[in-house]
């Protein structure tokens, strides 16, 4: 009798045991398929963006979207790069490619516009030796003269002041100033291409050249299983049509 008790809370032991594991992967598992998911689908869109975001900057350097998207790509990463180069590249240009000579019409802010569109906004504290200026300026609303601390970049602009009186002294400083800029990439061929599927995006464009769509690859709902019980599905990513994202 003894020995069926022990056998019987062996069992509950073990079954016990064998439910929290259960309950472990039904609530842990369908999380880690669902952040899967979420992140596939974060990547194509951003893939997505990238690819209309290309056609976009090459249509502007040549007036017309390239069907075929790996060249439109070159001719853009190279426009950058030259204008990267030599800051006289503006205007009207050629950038040789594949064996092609491409016009392309650089405008004054495109360097900016590339680094803005791909390209991650940071700050970093940079220590910045500058100049603060103690001058004196006439205060109508007091009837005598105020003492203002002020930038030495600024000074300029008091000086032009009918109220100036005097510089009274200048003293070097030292103070921690936040710095924005844009880590830049170049877009690269991986742009093309779903990261799920690995079949190229889709790209419409109209035949006037006044519209373009970038469409995912994925028509139907795909379904994976994973362990066992569970499932990784996701359907189409989306379209972006003339800028207008169909997520958003």
């Amino acid at each position: 009798m003894n020995l069926s008790e022990q056998k019987i809370k062996d069992l509950l032991e073990v079954g016990i045991i064998l439910a929290v594991l259960f309950l472990i992967i039904v609530i842990y598992v369908p999380v880690a398929i669902w952040e899967e998911e979420a992140q596939f689908k974060k990547e194509s869109r951003y893939r997505m963006q990238n690819l209309y975001d290309i056609e976009v900057f090459y249509s502007r350097l040549t007036g017309e979207y390239n069907p075929d998207f790996l060249e439109a790509m070159g001719v853009v990463n190279a426009t950058r790069d030259s204008a990267v180069a030599d800051s006289l590249f503006i205007g009207e240009q050629s950038v040789y490619l594949f064996g092609k000579e491409f016009n392309v019409d650089v405008g004054t802010a495109f360097g900016f516009e590339f680094d803005t569109t791909f390209g991650f906004k940071s700050f970093r504290r940079d220590t910045v030796l500058d100049t603060t200026v103690q001058i004196a300026i006439y205060s109508e609303d007091l009837g005598r003269n105020d003492t203002s601390f002020i930038r030495i970049k600024d000074l300029d602009g008091y000086l032009q002041d009918q109220n100036f009186v005097s510089v009274i002294k200048k003293e070097p400083m030292k103070r921690v100033e936040a710095i924005e800029y844009y880590k830049t990439y170049l877009p690269d061929s991986s742009t093309y291409y779903c990261p799920l599927t690995g079949i190229p995006y889709e790209m419409n464009i109209d035949t006037s050249q006044s519209s373009l769509k970038v469409l995912s690859p994925i028509k139907n709902t795909i379904k994976e299983p994973r362990y066992l019980l569970f499932s990784f599905k996701a359907n189409s990513h989306g379209i972006i049509q003339d800028g207008n994202k169909s997520w958003d």
